[in-house]
């Protein structure tokens, strides 16, 4: 529910624009899990930057048990979805952060609640002047206060409530809330459990969007089981790779530095979803540790198809650096490991006394025929996808991905500049006409850009080598005046999205419907591209509200990496 002056081309008129950080399909794209090499150096096409080699340490952390962001057990710095490069802040004025995030209590509980600090900078004197404020997924307006390096706040949706279920809190701790209504409903809005973005807004530019979800990656035990969502204390906050599930039981409001259950080293690694008439399927782990590790009586959970197996057999053992495959017609999956080709939220949790141990890998099948599996990115971080190629027992290949791919981002449009407005570029890098409406079991359905909430309807078309340009639709009487201040010409189309592009770094993602199930009340989507942009990424700070553009200067593959992209001039449908 973010709200934005938007400076109309050629105008000085002010209207207000509706946020939306996710589509409204259950099928988001994935972002960046815990971080492990494959089983060799990979590098990203177009990338100089390779991975560090499974056997080198400054790749393979031995965890422990529970580890704090900074504690020396943890092995390397936490890598930020930048790249692995920590980009320096503006430490003349205050930088925010949030630092835990419960979304979903357990036990039924409605209580949702957000911690908020000051990640960077001097003290906020009075947080009403400065402007402080939550947005996009809820919004708040803090009132007069300070908020002093060091301290950490809560913001919750029932204080009475946050109150009851913490009893012991830290003697000075403040407790704001409720945040807004949600209009639509006029109650107290709610952190939708499937995952949203919070901003948290403040004057100048020390803001922060923060992220949050509850598919793989994102960690399990934060949905609904107990645990709140832990910001590491690096990397883009955007990112699933940044957070972790609390080490405490419902988490630990007002305290910083909270530590976070560690993950294991092993992560599920590919999978090949059932083919009728072609293959049983199979699941591969890998280990990125520097010891064996025997996965017998460890637990693999299909989300979608609520089926549990228990892994067991004549050979349970993931050698280190290297990897194990469960086929589907291993005795251990009774009739098979039947996963659908509509995609799937599959787990593997340790399992210790008979007992989970909280330590899982998680893996998001994309909806087809094709294997999904994780890649490793420059610096380190990685991505989760459809892959390009099956590469059972070895090192994955890139992520799948085209025909139609985001070409040019520019999220944070010169604010000074009223003729400056954000937007979106896409591209169709086939050599045919792509129908932005698919036509299934006699059902149309509109592709979808999520992350600014688009879905296209009939007619809507990209050319073979052709592009489209996206504007937010509140620019959308505005074409004529769009095409003059771009030069767009008429053969490019214009199409409008009632969303908005965050300022600081948010998923975005092409997706083409796949299927739906029996009763048509879901459908399926399989990604075309997506990307991860960062205000962080590197030699790329001119991007940030500075008039220049995110440029997409690699095409053969997702475009997670800031690798993949260059700051230019906006050229919007060029």
């Amino acid at each position: 529910m973010n709200t934005k002056k938007w400076l109309a081309v050629g105008t000085c008129v002010s209207v207000m624009g509706m946020f939306s950080a996710c589509s409204d399909d259950e099928s988001s794209p994935i972002t960046p899990p815990t971080p492990g090499p494959t089983s060799s150096a990979v590098v990203v096409p177009g990338s100089s930057d390779a991975v560090p080699p499974p056997g080198s340490s400054a790749a393979n952390p031995t965890p422990s048990s529970v580890v704090a962001p900074t504690s020396s057990a943890a092995g390397p710095a936490p890598v930020s979805s930048s790249g692995g490069i920590e980009v320096q802040t503006d430490t003349s004025t205050a930088q925010m952060g949030v630092s835990e995030i419960m979304y979903n209590a357990a036990n039924g509980s409605a209580l949702e609640w957000i911690e908020v600090y000051i990640k960077a900078g001097p003290d906020i004197t009075d947080m009403a002047l400065s402007g402080v404020r939550l947005d996009g997924a809820v919004e708040y307006m803090f009132p007069a206060g300070s908020l002093k390096k060091g301290e950490y706040v809560v913001v919750a949706n029932d204080v009475a409530l946050f109150k009851q279920t913490y009893p012991n809190l830290p003697a000075g701790c403040k407790v704001f809330g409720p945040w807004d209504n949600d209009p639509k409903t006029g109650a107290v809005a709610k952190l939708v459990n499937e995952g949203d973005v919070v901003d948290v807004k403040i004057k100048g530019s020390g803001d922060v969007s923060a992220a949050f979800g509850n598919e793989p990656p994102w960690p399990s035990l934060a949905d609904g089981k107990g645990r709140t969502l832990v910001y590491k204390g690096s990397g883009s906050e955007a990112s699933a790779n940044s957070w972790g599930p609390s080490a405490i039981e419902n988490g630990n409001p007002c305290v910083g530095g909270d530590k976070v259950l560690d993950a294991s080293t092993i992560r599920l690694n590919e999978i090949k979803p059932y083919d009728l008439g072609v293959s049983d399927g199979w699941v591969e782990i890998y280990n990125y540790g520097d010891a064996p590790v025997d996965v017998k009586g460890w637990e693999l959970e299909s989300k979608r198809k609520d089926k549990k197996w228990t892994v067991g057999g004549a050979n349970t053992v993931v050698p280190a650096k290297g990897f194990l495959v469960l086929e589907s017609s291993d005795a251990v999956f009774g009739e098979g490991l039947y996963l659908s080709d509509n995609g799937d939220e599959v787990y593997l949790y340790e399992v210790v006394g008979g007992a989970r141990t909280g330590k899982e890998t998680s893996l998001m099948l994309a909806a087809g025929k094709q294997s999904s599996g994780v890649v490793d990115l420059p610096g380190g971080t990685t991505a989760q996808g459809a892959m390009a190629a099956e590469t059972k027992g070895a090192a994955n290949s890139p992520l799948m991905a085209g025909p139609i791919f985001i070409s040019e981002i520019h999220y944070h449009e010169n604010e000074e500049d009223p003729n400056d407005v954000e937007f979106l570029e896409l591209v169709n890098k086939g050599t045919e006409n792509v129908t932005l409406v698919e036509s299934i079991n006699n059902t149309p359905q509109g592709w979808k850009i999520e992350g600014v909430n688009m879905e296209f309807k009939a007619g809507d078309v990209i050319p073979a080598g052709g592009k489209m340009v996206l504007f937010g639709d509140s620019l959308s009487s505005k074409e004529a005046l769009l095409r003059a201040r771009f030069s767009i010409a008429e053969s490019v189309p214009i199409r409008f999205y009632a969303g908005k592009l965050s300022n600081r770094g948010e998923t975005v993602a092409v997706k083409k419907p796949y299927s739906k199930n029996a009763d048509g009340s879901r459908w399926y989507y399989q990604l075309s591209d997506a990307t991860l942009y960062s205000d962080r990424w590197p030699a790329m700070t001119d991007t940030d509200g500075k008039g220049k553009s995110l440029n997409r200067k690699d095409f053969t593959t997702m475009g997670y990496s800031y690798s993949a992209w260059e700051a230019t001039a906006p050229t919007p449908g060029k």
